[in-house]
Parts: structure tokens; C-alpha cells; sequence
């Protein structure tokens, strides 16, 4: 039988901790509360206040509910109040000392059978528990923030933590509605050690001046449908939170490149930006604490005149190939109201994509999203053909071939001696660098990438990617194209990997890693991205639907191209493609889809 928990001991009231007693009073447990001085515990007492009031005026808590939960909570200054409860969770500030310091008098204070819990994301639980008598009744409960609505806890347990511990605390997560996963004591456990490299990366990106903070957090929530950008979390993380965190994680996690601070992030901690609860970080908020974004020297100006600053007029486009993109491409200018020429290699390819385009459409009017007379409309301003000449007169080309360089080069070479003067030629790479279909053309400053997302018609995102011979201008009429489509266009230097492949891979890789090293198993892994940081799809889920042979391509050019040891390919990854295991399309990938 599981132990019952009757009382529970919350050591440190600040965001966690208030989150923290909420969580156990609303599920019939009673609470000491326990701060290091009375101003402290008033401002636990707020936040833990103001957290109920607004789950009740949002209609999720009843009054009474509110009121009785209230009456579990027993506040009180210093660790003595909790002599006699059964189990106590600390949720004091990321340092070890401090940390071992309280330990040490929780071991001094608490009953011989009390458990003891830290909430760390990133310390060693371990060092923690060697400051007791009691190493083996010591157990790392990790909540996410914030802890009354996250399904998720982690359960960290060490070398020495009881197996009786760990079950009493499994079933208390259950009690609690919680999904707990159960992991060793390793830096980051499973979410923050997937979440911070990729965050890290992130503040590299904008510190590098590679792309724009609103483009670089645009370009993750509409590419990947996250629900914050990386530098918007950073802010409401923390920065100086991030911070110990990261330099945590490469201490204790083998020295990873990837993990050690931005310098930026050093340098904002240390002038005071900190983020949301500073109210300025890498965005400037309304005041302390608030949420709300306001505008500041860096927030670009958004009108419709900006955008067209310098742009070409665009009147009629010309796309080559003939698979999934080009069809969907096709499909989302003609019904932007663009003329659009489709160049195919031949007539039987030129009526499949036709085909192909008019069942998107009757899709459209089925599903209401789309009139009759709008789908023939667009079906009108279609002309089709087998022959890149008829591409003379139109003002903009984009390219969706296949990805090989080669053919590339040679289809830009063409269109560099068929089009007029001042037509912008657009490439729809994922992971060329796009300079170098460029100089196949004696016109590289009117070259840009134009990366669609698959399928084109219903994601919101484009990367606009400029060369180092990109015109302004060129760059401009991109943008202009992509805000008349109805995209967001996010603009990107030509680096591996754009921005959303650039980031999402290596988080990829890194869960491949960890279920390599046999730390966690992928469904843990899964649960943890998806309850802990709200993602759509785990890891593992997404590896298989994209395909392990596409993912490990892009990661060997990212590797190619960065030469960061932490980018090398999971060798796990490259095993599993070479056996053929590719993921949903071959109904076997991380995991076996065949009866699905």
C-alpha cells in the first residue's frame, strides 16, 4: 500500500513554491507554508491568493472550493513549523549551497520518516541529499511552471533514494492528477535538458544579428506550433533563472558546448534584464511582472508602406516542379489573385499537379473555407506548361525541384538567360545554401530563398532568406509577396538550416541522445515535451512523421556546416535509417506503426 500523506511541508512561497501549495491544498492535503521572513510569506500569501481569485472569477474554482483551500494552508516563518509533517518539498532559488544549507536543517527538524523533496530543475539531487543523515529518503519532485495547471512532474530519484520512496511518490503524483515520469539524477532531466540547448541557441541566433527576436519567436510558433517563441520564454522563465540553469547543465552535463550561456544572456542578467519580472528582457513589458509586450526601439514597424519599401511590383509568377511544394505553392498565389505560370517537365506531369490542385480546392469549398466561384477563379488564372521560355515575362520565379544542387544550379542558370531584367528569382531550399544557386546566375543580388512549409496552403509560415549579394530590394519585394499571400514572412541569413530547422533539429537529436544513453524511454520523453513545455507532438512522434532519413540529412548539414560536436547525428539516428526504419512511411521508425 502507498504511504498517505496528510500534511505537507512548501519550503520558499515565491512563483513555484505559491504554485506548489496550491496544487496540494485543491487536492484535500493540508499545507505548511513555510518562508524565511514575514514580508516573504506575505508575498507567498498574495501570490497564492491571487492565483485562486483568478481561477475563480475564470468560473475553474468555486468560491467555497476557494475558501476551504484557503483553510488547508497554515503559514509560517522558519523550518521549525514543519517538525511534523510528512513530506516537505523546497522550492528556494538554483544554488546548491543554499539548498544543502536547508537540507541539512529539514534532516535536524522533520520527523526520522518525513520525505524530503527539492523541486531543482537542474542541481544534482544527490549533492542535495548528501547534506542529510537520511540520503536515502531524499527524492527530487520536479514541478512546471505554472505547477496548478502543468500536468507534468518529474520524479528524479538518486542512486540511494528508497524504491518504497519512489512508489509513495508516483502515487502521490497520480493523487494529485499529475503524469509524473521517473528518471535518474541527471543535469536538466528530461525537459530542461532538450528545452535549454534549444533556448540557448536561440539567444545565439539574435545575439549573432542572424534574424530579428520577433522573427526568430514567429518563426518556431508557425513552423513548429509551439506556444511561446524561444526568447518570449527566456523572458518569462527568467533570464538569471535561464542562466543557472545552462551553466548547471554544462558543469554537470559533460562540458556540452551548446549548453555553456550565451555570452548575452551573461551580460543582460548582470544589467539587470531579466525578463517578464524585471518588466525588460529581450522585450520591453508594460511594468514588472506583466505580460503584456510594449513597443521599444527594436520593434520593427509593422505597416503595410514598411513592408513595401522598395519593393517590386509582382504581377504575375512563374513556379517550377512538380511535387507536394510546387502544387501547393501554385495553390496559394493563384488564390492570393496572383497569374501563375506552372512549368513541369512535360504534359503528363503538368495534369497531375493540375489534378492534385483541383482536389486541394474542392477540399477548400467542402470544407466552407473556399467559394465555388473563388476555387474556378483561381483555377483561371493558371496556365500550364512543359517549357521554361514561357517564363520571359512574369516577375517573379520560384523554384521547387528536387533538393540537389546540381539540378538547381543548371535551373537557375536557364531562368537567368529566359527572364527580364529585375525579376526576382526565389529558390524554396530546406537546407541549401542558397548563395550558391545564386552564382550560377550573372544576377545574384536578385536571388532569395523563399522556404515554404509543407503543406504550403495551410501553414502560416515563410522563410525569407537573404544572401550576402541579396539586394534590399529583392529582400523587400520577398516580404511584400509573403504579406499579400497571407504568410508571415520572417527574414534569415543563409546559414544551414534557416531558422525553425536550425533549432528544431539538434532538439531532435539531443532526445535521440537520451533515449540512446537509456536514461529515459521515448514515451517518458514525449510526455515531458508535450506536459512539461506544451508542445504539440513529442520528439519521437514528430521524428516519425518527418521521416529519420530526412531529419538525419539535415542534421549532417548542420553538422557540416556549424561543426559543433554536440550537432553530430545520434548515432541511433543513423542506425535506424541504414536498417530502413524511416518513420510512419515505412511503418516503423522509434516506433512500430504497422498496426496503426
Amino acid at each position: 500500500m502507498a504511504r498517505e500523506f496528510t500534511t505537507v511541508g512548501v519550503v520558499g512561497l515565491g512563483t513555484m513554491g505559491a504554485g506548489i501549495v496550491e496544487v496540494f491544498a485543491r487536492n484535500g492535503i493540508d499545507v505548511v507554508a513555510v518562508e524565511i521572513s514575514a514580508p516573504a510569506l506575505e508575498r507567498g500569501r498574495a501570490t497564492l491568493a491571487g492565483s485562486t481569485d483568478r481561477a475563480v472569477a475564470k468560473g475553474k474554482l468555486a468560491e467555497a472550493d476557494r475558501d476551504a483551500l484557503h483553510d488547508r494552508v497554515h503559514f509560517a516563518v522558519g523550518l521549525d513549523a514543519l517538525h511534523s509533517v510528512d513530506l516537505v518539498i523546497e522550492a528556494v532559488p538554483e544554488h546548491l549551497d543554499l539548498k544543502q544549507r536547508i537540507f541539512a536543517e529539514l534532516d535536524r527538524v522533520c520527523r526520522p520518516d518525513a520525505i524530503l523533496a527539492t523541486n531543482t530543475s537542474s542541481l544534482s539531487v544527490t549533492e542535495i541529499s548528501v547534506a542529510t543523515t537520511r540520503p536515502n529518503q531524499v527524492i527530487g519532485i520536479h514541478f512546471f511552471n505554472p505547477a496548478p495547471v502543468m500536468k507534468l512532474v518529474e520524479v528524479v530519484r538518486t542512486v540511494v533514494t528508497a524504491p518504497e520512496v519512489v512508489a509513495d511518490v508516483e502515487a502521490l503524483c497520480a493523487r494529485l492528477g499529475k503524469v509524473d515520469v521517473t528518471i535518474n539524477d541527471r543535469a536538466g532531466f528530461i525537459a530542461n535538458a532538450l528545452l535549454f540547448g534549444y533556448l540557448n541557441h536561440a539567444v545565439g541566433m539574435f545575439e549573432s544579428h542572424y534574424a530579428t527576436r520577433e522573427d526568430i519567436d514567429a518563426a518556431m510558433k508557425l513552423g513548429c506550433g509551439l506556444p511561446m517563441g524561444p526568447l518570449a520564454l527566456m523572458d518569462l522563465i527568467g533570464l538569471d533563472t535561464a542562466y543557472e540553469i545552462l551553466d548547471t547543465m554544462y558543469r554537470r552535463g559533460g562540458r556540452d558546448r551548446r549548453h555553456a550561456p550565451v555570452p548575452l544572456l551573461k551580460q543582460m542578467v548582470t544589467a539587470g534584464l531579466l525578463g517578464r519580472k524585471s518588466g525588460r528582457g529581450f522585450y520591453t513589458y508594460e511594468r514588472p511582472g506583466s505580460p503584456k509586450v510594449v513597443p521599444d526601439e527594436a520593434t520593427p514597424v509593422a505597416t503595410e508602406a514598411a513592408l513595401a519599401d522598395g519593393a517590386r511590383a509582382i504581377a504575375k509568377v512563374g513556379v517550377v516542379g512538380s511535387g507536394t511544394m510546387a502544387t501547393g505553392i501554385i495553390e496559394v498565389f493563384a488564390k492570393a489573385g496572383y497569374e501563375v505560370i506552372s512549368v513541369t517537365r512535360g504534359a503528363e506531369k503538368s495534369a497531375k499537379v493540375c489534378e492534385s490542385l483541383k482536389t486541394s480546392l474542392n477540399k477548400g469549398v467542402v470544407r466552407g473555407k473556399l467559394s465555388e466561384a473563388d476555387r474556378d477563379a483561381a483555377l483561371g488564372r493558371i496556365s500550364w506548361s512543359a517549357t521554361l521560355e514561357h517564363l520571359a515575362d512574369v516577375d517573379l520565379v520560384v523554384e521547387a525541384v528536387i533538393e540537389e544542387l546540381s539540378v538547381k544550379k543548371a535551373l537557375f542558370a536557364s531562368l537567368d538567360e529566359i527572364c527580364k531584367p529585375g525579376v526576382v528569382l526565389a529558390t524554396t531550399t530546406s537546407s541549401l545554401p542558397v548563395i550558391d544557386v545564386a552564382m550560377a546566375t550573372q544576377r545574384p543580388a536578385d536571388v532569395v530563398g523563399l522556404h515554404f512549409f509543407n503543406p504550403a496552403p495551410v501553414m502560416p509560415l515563410v522563410e525569407v532568406i537573404r544572401t550576402i549579394r541579396t539586394s534590399p530590394e529583392a529582400t523587400a519585394t520577398a516580404r511584400a509577396v509573403c504579406a499579400a499571400l497571407g504568410k508571415t514572412g520572417v527574414v534569415c541569413g543563409d546559414r544551414s538550416g534557416f531558422i525553425v530547422n536550425a533549432l528544431l533539429f539538434p532538439y531532435l537529436n539531443d532526445a535521440v541522445k537520451m533515449l540512446e544513453a537509456s536514461y529515459s524511454t521515448a514515451d517518458d520523453i514525449d510526455h515531458a515535451m508535450k506536459l512539461g513545455c506544451g508542445y504539440p507532438m513529442g520528439p519521437f512522434e514528430l521524428l516519425d512523421v518527418v521521416g529519420l532519413d530526412v531529419s538525419l540529412a539535415i542534421q549532417r548539414e548542420l553538422y557540416l556546416e556549424l561543426r559543433e560536436p554536440g550537432f553530430a547525428p545520434a548515432p541511433l539516428l543513423e542506425h535506424l535509417v541504414t536498417a530502413g526504419y524511416l518513420g510512419r512511411k515505412t511503418r516503423r521508425g522509434f516506433r512500430d506503426h504497422s498496426h496503426r
